[in-house]
């Protein structure tokens, strides 16, 4: 928990059981109850952490007559988390999975999903040896995504570009989240160039894989390197997304998705989040064109968070 601002009531059973279970709107109603601030004392606060909104929107907000959404709102609520003196990403949390619960299509990945895969990854990488940056700094990551003919992630290639920064680095490990219902036991990882597969590791619940590239060669502190692989997937039901989560800055990364000509979106957009717990941002109208009907992003530098493209079937 944070530093108090002003004198704060002991958190009530009521906050618990709320910022457990949601929605937003309660948890905020009953935070700003348990530390006895009237709205106009939490916008002053929010004042001093250089963020405008006014006593009706704040009154909204813990009514649930309206949801924060621009990202000024959004900092508002992290800004809310220390002032009512609240875990990190607590609100932010429950704005998030009450955002996948409203938008009137299939959420692709959970909040919950995504933090219980990157335990399961954390996990799988330690059992390889493999550190959390690896001694490799990414210059440009390249990635094309193929959905079938059955709207399955059939596979994806991935053409990386690194520098390492420490000597003696001489594989990477490489990270497939499968889709609800994928099958990682069946899922293939075929090195194409300049490496070697090495290690697999799986777990059935979560669908993910985490496969060993060996360079065949130990970089020296500034060397780059150049390799690709492909994973051959197809094991899972219809995707509706696809989402690359990076844990460091770094380069250029390009991602296209290629669609079966039997299998063709109504739309497609892209999507960002600055970490697993907050609203997606930054979404972006993409058009399905030329005769391989691709979609595609391009983020000339990497931040750390997730950025990915999402479809809708008709």
């Amino acid at each position: 928990m944070r530093h108090a601002t002003e004198h704060a009531d002991v958190p009530t059973a009521e906050l618990d059981t709320a910022l457990r279970g949601g929605p937003f709107h309660v948890a905020l109603r009953a935070a700003i109850a348990a530390r006895g601030l009237p709205l106009q004392r939490v916008q002053h606060h929010l004042s001093r952490h250089g963020v405008k909104v006014g006593v009706t929107s704040l009154s909204y907000w813990q009514q649930g007559a309206r949801r924060p959404q621009r990202p000024e709102s959004l900092r508002a609520v992290r800004a809310l988390e220390e002032i009512l003196q609240l875990p990190d990403e607590s609100l932010i949390r429950l704005l998030a999975e009450s955002d996948e619960g409203t938008t009137g299509r299939p959420a692709g990945r959970s909040y919950r999903s995504l933090i219980e895969a990157s335990d399961v990854v954390d996990r799988l990488t330690a059992d390889l040896g493999w550190s959390l940056d690896g001694g490799l700094h990414t210059l440009g990551h390249h990635e094309c995504v193929r959905i079938g003919a059955r709207r399955e992630l059939a596979s994806r290639e991935a053409h990386h570009i690194v520098r390492a920064h420490r000597d003696g680095v001489d594989r990477f490990v490489a990270v497939h989240h499968g889709d609800p219902g994928c099958d990682p036991r069946r899922v293939t990882v075929h090195a194409l160039e300049n490496c070697r597969t090495g290690r697999l590791r799986w777990d059935q619940d979560t669908g993910v894989l985490v496969a060993e590239l060996l360079f065949g060669t130990r970089l020296r502190t500034g060397d780059t390197f150049l390799f690709r692989y492909r994973i051959e997937d197809g094991t899972a039901g219809a995707s509706r997304e696809y989402l690359h989560r990076f844990g460091f800055p770094g380069g250029q990364y390009a991602l296209q998705v290629r669609f079966d000509t039997a299998a063709l979106p109504v739309r497609c957009h892209r999507f960002a989040q600055h970490s697993a717990a907050a609203p997606r941002s930054g979404r972006q109208e993409l058009s399905v064109t030329g005769p391989h009907h691709c979609a595609h992003v391009v983020e000339s530098r990497i931040r750390p968070g997730i950025v990915g493209i999402a479809w809708d079937w008709e």
